[in-house]
């Protein structure tokens, strides 16, 4: 499941991708799909996830060029200053106590003109999951705060980023996530949830033309996610 809109990124042979909290793997495995000459380096701190990452891409690219993956603290990695071309970072600054920090040190570790690609979950069907549970976001390492899109692109453009766009994601996962806080304590008993989760599956793996623009068409309105593309630019 791909949140990020990798047309937008200019990738060239050679270049460095950084997947930052890359979880399981999803956009760094993307990445390299996408752009085999180039180097991509998934860093998280949950080794677990980390091992599933590799297994999945070991699954997805056999004996061909793979990703790195590594552990790693975000507020503290041992990459040179200036030394990646593109940061990838979806889904993570809404679960770190100290966001700006973590701007800082990726402004520090990216080339000047290279690109900063960033999603949060959006504000308002985050408040709903919020309100209907306390566990979606009490749970060990979740959710910390809610971004307002605006705030957060006013944080990042404070670092000296320039905006280059923004779209919204995953409109079909809002409501899953809504029966799901609904009714938390069920988990997979949920028949509702389980059903839904059933249709969001399938929609990934075949891909149906319907399920594509129906999509496309309310992702606007109730994207669960918002997607914002920066670029370094140089220092005054």
């Amino acid at each position: 499941m791909e949140t990020l809109d990798f047309k937008r990124l200019a990738i060239q042979a050679g270049d460095i991708i950084l997947d930052l909290g890359c979880g399981e793997g999803r956009h760094a495995i993307a990445a390299q799909a996408y752009f085999p000459d180039a180097t991509v380096i998934g860093i998280d701190l949950n080794a677990n996830d980390l091992a599933t990452a590799r297994a999945r891409s070991r699954d997805f690219f056999g004996e061909q060029t793979q990703p790195y993956f590594v552990q790693g603290d975000i507020y503290r990695l041992p990459i040179p200053d200036k030394h990646i071309d593109h940061i990838i970072c979806s889904e993570v600054l809404e679960h770190l106590h100290d966001y700006p920090r973590a701007l800082q040190e990726m402004k520090r570790m990216l080339k000047t003109g290279g690109s900063l690609n960033i999603s949060v979950p959006r504000a308002w069907p985050e408040k709903i999951c919020w309100w209907l549970s306390r566990e979606y976001h009490e749970v060990e390492g979740g959710h910390v705060r809610i971004f307002r899109a605006q705030h957060l692109r006013n944080a990042i453009c404070q670092q000296r980023f320039r905006f280059k766009g923004r779209h919204w994601a995953h409109a079909l996962h809002s409501p899953y996530w809504w029966l799901r806080c609904a009714r938390w304590n069920q988990g997979e008993q949920n028949r509702i949830a389980a059903l839904y989760h059933r249709l969001l599956v399938w929609d990934l793996l075949k891909r149906p033309r319907i399920t594509r623009y129906l999509e496309q068409l309310l992702n606007p309105v109730l994207g669960k996610s918002v997607v914002m593309y920066f670029d370094k630019q140089d220092a005054q």
